[in-house]
């Protein structure tokens, strides 16, 4: 038999042992978790805010789950560190000091006796710490599971919607019907597992209706990955102490995220996050303000307030929902598979889709799609047309877009009002809006 059967005494005594000298392993995993931690938050939040930034919405929910594990689990360490903290100085202090002798106090009986209802002793309160440290620190890591579980889900509705609804290969009666099937099956399943989280279990206590949930609770469980983490689930549920401590901690969980929704505000009409109009210039539109690393631009951008040359540069994030307006005004250059969406950096084929294979023809469509973006766009200075053709190029933080240069050598010095004009087909006819605006200041040298 293995040294390490879990029947055995040997294995048993071991598992004791290591119970009883956890604390170290607890502080030293938590010193270096809390640490990278801390060096992860931020660049974890700043590529949250640029995929959301680039309406990237695959990476934006991947950074926003991170982002969220992260500051629970953070939260949860840093709690436990200063728990065990007071656990080793109650330990200390018992050393010096003994158990508490409430008649040394020589309070009131009242008193007196209220206190001895209350703490009993000072050992009791050092065993209390004991367990709310052990116990949250198995918690912290558990959280996270709970979060891998919720991605594994909303990545399960999002592969069916890439792969059954998105799929050209399959008819689209068949697509639809199918889709809406599996969408309906995980969302009820989701909802019947979580409603057997909440109750802690109800579902599976009663006879008829553990029959009909244990196919879905089989299921979820390869879905959320629950078999890695189900033990420790299980061991919490048959304690008071561990379930008295996740309830208490939801309404702290709930009260945190509360109280960071919260601000000030100053005024009754005016913010700081309005877009760029006649009245109001935002700086996420003008180059020179985007200094911090979580500044990203905004859906165009000039490089200044006050502009002083004889030219204007002008440039144009690109984002997917503009390569969405570019396909609906020229249907010719929608791909038959969209390959937007996560991938990977390993390249089995060069090819575009069966049709498009040579760099010649991949060129002539980047011509076209850029041609097409040059028709689609133009400028309005005041009530001065101009038009001028955009090229692709990267940008501030490495964004891809679209820059150009207009000539402004003939304007009045003083403000101006910079339009960005869009062509959108509207039924038969085609139409022209205003997309952005901003203003901004010519002062000649």
């Amino acid at each position: 038999m293995g040294n390490n059967d879990y029947n055995s005494p040997a294995f048993k005594k071991l598992l004791d042992s290591l119970q009883q000298q956890s604390w170290e392993l607890e502080l030293i995993i938590s010193g270096f978790a809390i640490f990278g931690l801390f060096t992860a938050y931020e660049p974890l939040r700043l590529e949250m805010l640029h995929a959301e930034n680039e309406d990237s919405v695959y990476s934006f929910l991947v950074y926003l789950i991170l982002h969220i594990a992260s500051s629970i689990l953070l939260f949860n360490l840093l709690l436990h560190v200063i728990l065990r903290g007071l656990w080793i100085g109650a330990l200390g202090l018992r050393y010096v000091s003994g158990d508490i002798e409430f008649e040394k106090l020589r309070y009131s009986e009242k008193f007196t006796n209220y206190l001895k209802k209350r703490i009993v002793s000072f050992d009791r309160y050092i065993a209390n710490l004991e367990n709310y440290c052990s116990v949250l620190f198995a918690i912290s890591f558990l959280l996270i599971f709970y979060v891998l579980a919720l991605t594994m889900i909303i990545l399960s509705i999002v592969l069916v919607a890439n792969f059954i609804f998105d799929n050209d290969q399959l008819p689209d009666a068949l697509s639809a019907t199918l889709g809406t099937i599996l969408i309906i099956l995980i969302i009820l399943g989701m909802l019947l597992t979580f409603i057997d989280f909440v109750t802690q279990g109800w579902l599976k206590r009663k006879k008829w209706i553990s029959r009909v949930y244990f196919p879905v609770y089989w299921i979820f469980s390869f879905i959320t990955l629950s078999f890695l983490y189900r033990p420790l689930v299980y061991n919490f549920l048959d304690n008071r102490f561990g379930k008295r401590l996740i309830l208490l901690l939801v309404p702290i969980y709930i009260a945190i995220l509360m109280i960071t929704t919260l601000e000030y505000r100053h005024s009754n009409y005016l913010e700081k996050d309005l877009e760029s109009s006649s009245f109001f210039a935002n700086k996420e539109n003008y180059l020179d303000m985007l200094t911090d690393k979580e500044d990203f631009p905004g859906r165009m951008v000039i490089p200044s307030k006050v502009i002083t040359e004889p030219y204007l540069n002008v440039f144009v994030p690109f984002s997917e929902s503009l390569e969405n307006r570019i396909f609906a005004y020229n249907d010719s250059l929608s791909p038959k598979i969209d390959r937007r969406g996560l991938t990977s950096n390993m390249q089995v084929t060069t090819s575009w889709d069966d049709e498009i294979t040579s760099r010649s023809q991949k060129d002539s469509i980047r011509r076209k799609y850029l041609s097409t973006f040059n028709e689609i766009h133009s400028f309005r200075i005041d009530s001065l047309e101009l038009d001028e053709d955009f090229i692709l190029t990267t940008g501030i933080n490495n964004t891809l877009g679209f820059e150009t240069y207009l000539n402004i050598s003939d304007l009045e010095q003083g403000k101006h009002i910079l339009r960005l004009r869009r062509k959108r087909k509207v039924k038969d006819s085609v139409v022209s809006q205003t997309d952005v605006i901003l203003p901004f200041w010519y002062y000649k040298k």
